[in-house]
């Protein structure tokens, strides 16, 4: 699916020039000329990043960031949506600044070569974008780090708070071994490891809780050296 984006350039030329080049890039654009229409659009067309001219006709381009930032009463856009700022060819450091601490995500001088404006709203996106390791499947087990939601087969788990770590470490590699003092040090932050029965208790209980008939096993102890989630 393309990404959208919201183009706000006050200027039409230089705007129809924009949305030819990003369509062809591969992204959706939907045009403002202003500040209010652009709001408006931010509204309607929940963009998943906003282009901003360095000056429209009704806001500048920091003052359209706060407002995008800030929301306002009785009106519902993404207020944490990226914004990159096309700054003119008279745009200082004052600009970027304020730019930037209204609440911009990236900001690019004019003149720019056009595959440099895609390269940053794709790096952008990027770094917008949720984080696809907060979501992990192992077998039949699904996690999500966010929500803390656990299931196995589609049934609901509740673990512990250290019980759901050690299964998110587990679940990063869930073929591999991971040993005693490594589990220790990562999910309990010791720095000296002594004789402590904490990664096994957290273990055993880890394996009565996400056992299910026909599913697993799971948890398994390499005797010796450490655990790991699933078989093969």
């Amino acid at each position: 699916m393309s990404a959208a984006v919201l183009l706000a350039e006050p200027e039409p030329q230089f705007r129809g020039l924009l949305e030819r080049q990003l369509s062809v890039a591969g992204f959706a654009v939907v045009e403002a000329g202003a500040g209010a229409e652009a709001l408006a659009l931010a509204e309607q067309a929940l963009p998943d990043l906003v282009l901003v001219g360095n000056e429209l006709p009704d806001a500048s381009a920091a003052e359209l960031c706060r407002r995008l930032r800030e929301g306002e009463p009785g009106r519902s856009w993404n207020r944490e949506v990226p914004v990159i700022v096309l700054g003119g060819a008279d745009s200082d450091a004052v600009d970027r600044v304020q730019a930037f601490e209204r609440g911009c995500d990236d900001y690019l001088t004019q003149p720019f070569h056009h595959q440099e404006l895609v390269a940053r709203i794709r790096a952008v996106l990027r770094r917008a974008a949720p984080d696809a390791r907060q979501r992990l499947v192992a077998g039949e087990i699904e996690l999500d780090r966010q929500t803390r939601r656990v299931t196995v087969a589609g049934e609901r788990v509740f673990l512990a708070a250290k019980e759901f770590e050690l299964l998110v470490k587990l679940a990063g590699a869930p073929h591999c071994v991971f040993s005693k003092e490594e589990l220790l040090r990562e999910v309990w932050g010791y720095r000296s490891i002594g004789r402590t029965r904490t990664v096994d208790s957290h273990a055993s209980r880890l394996r009565r809780k996400l056992a299910r008939p026909g599913a697993g096993p799971f948890v398994i102890n390499e005797w010796g050296v450490g655990y790991r989630l699933l078989d093969g």
